[in-house]
């Protein structure tokens, strides 16, 4: 391999590295917006962690594509491309988890309120019975609609 190649394989795991180092600080604001449920927070770094994401996709797959490239690296720069991915690894994991938890308890919230509604609906509706008399005892088939949005 020439110096030039190798110089351009050290460039672009430095490129690599910024990019994890990018993606490990917007996965740490967004597990603190997670853990204090700053929505907002969260929904705020969607279009940056995107990006972030596919310029990490894409150099991950240079490099599985051109795995012979790696072993050519010096080792401290081998070493410090292994610690920072762990510490993506780790952070990704965290995230994933707090993702998760958020979504199922938004779901079991929701579930939780459309239960009450539903109950409260059929104590207090009022419809025709079978026979075209109005009858509070044939409420059980009253309509109940929720706009739904997690």
């Amino acid at each position: 391999m020439e110096k030039f190649d190798l110089e351009e394989i050290n460039n672009k795991v430095a490129d690599l590295l910024d990019v994890i180092d990018s993606f490990i600080e917007i996965l740490e604001v967004e597990n603190s917006a997670l853990k204090s449920f700053d929505v907002e927070k969260v929904s705020s770094l969607f279009e940056q962690k995107s990006k972030t994401v596919s310029a990490y996709r894409s150099m991950s797959a240079y490099f599985i594509k051109n795995s012979d490239y790696i072993s050519q690296l010096e080792s401290d720069l081998k070493q410090e491309l292994k610690e920072e991915s762990k510490a993506l690894d780790a952070l990704l994991k965290e995230n994933e988890l707090l993702l998760k938890t958020r979504m199922e308890t938004s779901k079991n919230v929701m579930n939780t309120i459309i239960n009450i509604a539903k109950i409260t609906n059929n104590c207090n509706a009022t419809s025709y019975g079978s026979r075209g008399s109005y009858s509070p005892m044939d409420n059980n088939k009253n309509a109940l609609a929720i706009n739904r949005t997690l």
